[in-house]
């Protein structure tokens, strides 16, 4: 029901100070996966009538809401921020220069073509 409350709070965070975070860092692939993760699950939630358009938008107290984001929410935090990490060092580590578009195939075709 509230799950998404902890991605929402870093996806707000990470939009607030992106322009002081280095570009090295693509800020913006983790604000992407954090707003499309937290846009999918509100729509989920509102169509099962767990979120409501007025107050108190959730159905449920609190006595399920903190439980719910700290077991389920703060998990998907986590693992949506490993995936854009991991992303970060593919990308810029040290083994980047193995990983070259050209060496996967993809650039390779283009460049046979021509």
């Amino acid at each position: 029901m509230a799950c998404f409350l902890a991605p929402m709070a870093l996806a707000v965070l990470t939009s607030l100070f992106r322009k002081k975070v280095p570009n090295i860092l693509m800020i913006d692939v983790l604000n992407l996966l954090l707003w499309g993760g937290v846009l999918g699950l509100a729509v989920e939630h509102f169509s099962h009538g767990e979120v409501v358009p007025y107050p108190p938008f959730l159905t449920k107290g609190l006595e399920y809401v903190i439980p719910e984001v700290i077991t389920i929410g703060f998990p998907m935090v986590m693992s949506v921020s490993g995936v854009w990490a991991f992303t970060v060092l593919m990308v810029n580590g040290p083994l980047s220069k193995l990983l070259k578009p050209s060496r996967l195939g993809i650039a390779g075709v283009s460049q046979a073509q021509k």
